[in-house]
């Protein structure tokens, strides 16, 4: 009775005898570590988990005190899988029996990172909304004013300098309309992402032929829909920023890659949706420095002396409009921008005879 009880759990259980080998898992515990019973069972624990010494030790603690210990967001690796970030407790139930509880914590921690940036993103929104309000109404008077100027000087040098105030003003004005991002209205049409990245990939071939771009595609993954041109905006965005990174640091043998894959049952922030499409950009120049990792989609944030810090939020900001975001992982050797774009059903129109 109590085996069915724990079979039908969505909590990943495994009991272990006082060697800390394996005797039982549910199945939750075989689809979280992706291994089946009959293939570790009587096996020590440390191999399953490729060698992690750490839990071991909580686990001989508990058995040796006979008293139960609980470990949060602790690292694991298991038998060839991919490592995990989890909470797990261990509860002696006599000298020879161990329960092990593992709680996977990747999925809730990408959730509230995700929720984070979205308020984040909304809080920059709503800030840059405001800016552009107090900055461009003084923008246009003194427009305004520099051509009443003009009218009334006779010297052609010193109207040169109206011109000026009129040209630097109507900069400052794109600037701001650029930090808020595209302001016309989406298109809602099928979007081939492949035909979207060839595009970005033939630009960027013509500003960097030095740089080797590869494609990784999946032939299977439907059209999305939404703006092509938007989301050539944001793909080309993001690809631009890694190319010039690797120029900047002057990074042997330039690389970078577009790919893309279908992830299923994914969560984006607080919806789960049937079907993503994930298009990676992944470049091995130099890393993001840690500094700016956090603020990495903010307006006028950049890591580049000449950049104005707007391609990113821009491109964020389109991901938004499509109901997606951007993640980014990045190290020295290895960045990785991840845009998650739901994939919504697109139906054939009807014909009408």
């Amino acid at each position: 009775m109590h085996q069915r009880l724990l079979e039908h759990l969505t909590t990943a259980v495994l009991l272990l005898d006082g060697e800390l080998r394996v005797r039982w898992m549910n199945p939750a515990a075989e689809a979280l570590l992706a291994v089946s019973l009959s293939r570790v069972q009587g096996i020590s624990l440390d191999t399953l988990l490729g060698g992690d010494e750490s839990i071991d030790d909580v686990l001989a603690k508990a058995r040796d005190a006979f008293h139960p210990y609980t470990q949060r967001e602790a690292r694991i690796t298991p038998l060839n899988s991919e490592p995990l970030t989890v909470d797990y407790t261990v509860t002696p139930l006599s000298d020879d029996e161990l329960l092990l509880e593992v709680e996977p914590r990747d999925r809730l921690m990408q959730i509230s990172r995700e929720e984070a940036l979205t308020t984040r993103q909304e809080t920059i929104k709503i800030l840059a909304r405001g800016l552009a309000h107090e900055v461009k109404n003084p923008l246009g008077g003194i427009r305004g004013a520099a051509q009443l100027l003009e009218r009334d000087l006779d010297d052609p040098a010193l109207r040169e300098y109206t011109h000026i105030i009129v040209e630097e003003v109507d900069r400052l004005r794109d600037l701001v309309d650029s930090m808020l991002g595209p302001n016309r209205i989406l298109k809602h049409e099928p979007v081939n992402i492949h035909r979207v990245l060839e595009r970005v990939r033939a630009l960027l071939i013509a500003e960097h032929p030095s740089v080797v771009i590869s494609r990784d595609y999946d032939p299977s993954l439907p059209d999305l829909s939404g703006d092509e041109s938007q989301m050539i905006q944001a793909v080309l965005n993001v690809a631009r920023n890694a190319v010039q990174a690797m120029s900047d640091a002057q990074t042997l043998e330039p690389t970078l890659i577009l790919r893309t894959r279908a992830r299923r049952q994914f969560t984006l922030g607080a919806e789960r949706h049937r079907l993503v499409s994930e298009v990676a950009v992944i470049d091995n120049g130099p890393g993001i420095p840690d500094a700016l990792q956090e603020t990495l989609f903010y307006p006028m944030v950049s890591g580049r002396a000449e950049g104005s810090g707007l391609g990113l939020s821009i491109a964020q900001s389109i991901l938004h409009q499509h109901q997606g975001l951007i993640e980014c992982d990045s190290r020295a050797g290895h960045t990785e921008f991840r845009l998650l774009i739901p994939l919504v059903l697109i139906l054939p129109e009807k014909r009408h005879d």
